[in-house]
């Protein structure tokens, strides 16, 4: 310290310095100082309108950079990823075709329920009958040869 303060100056009669011991009174009521309450901020507009931004050459390639970067994340990301939605939408695939073999199944066998009723004797019979055919002679048959000659001769 290169100076000592004002009150530290005046000695009493014993040689020591005196504190003053009467403060001067405060307002109850007053408030005390803000910090920076001294300074002082302005805002200033500023047009920059006429500003032409100067080229950066690196720019350009770094762009560029980015994209290839971007692309080569993209393809590896999809060769990664499209075994596995291949096989998923297979899987879907193969579970449609199990339902619609399964249905084929059931409609096969309402076909043959159904085919096996129409050709019972007793259904076949009552349709000649209502039609007036009949059985054939035992001379009316004729019997095809398989391994005979392709032609086949009509009897009459």
């Amino acid at each position: 310290m290169a100076t000592l303060p004002a009150f530290f100056r005046r000695t009493n009669e014993t040689g020591y310095p005196a504190l003053s011991p009467i403060k001067p009174e405060r307002d109850p009521f007053q408030l005390r100082a803000l910090p920076q309450e001294d300074v002082l901020f302005y805002c200033k507009r500023i047009d920059n309108s006429r500003l032409v931004r100067e080229p950066d050459p690196q720019a350009r390639g770094a762009c560029w950079s980015a994209i290839g970067a971007a692309c080569f994340l993209l393809v590896v990301l999809t060769s990664v990823l499209v075994p596995n939605v291949a096989s998923t939408l297979a899987g879907y695939k193969l579970q449609a075709l199990r339902v619609e073999e399964r249905q084929l199944l059931y409609e096969k066998r309402t076909l043959e329920l159904e085919e096996a009723e129409l050709l019972t004797p007793q259904r076949l019979e009552t349709l000649a009958q209502g039609q007036n055919l009949v059985a054939p002679f035992p001379g009316q048959v004729v019997r095809l040869n398989a391994k005979g000659d392709s032609a086949v001769a009509m009897v009459k």
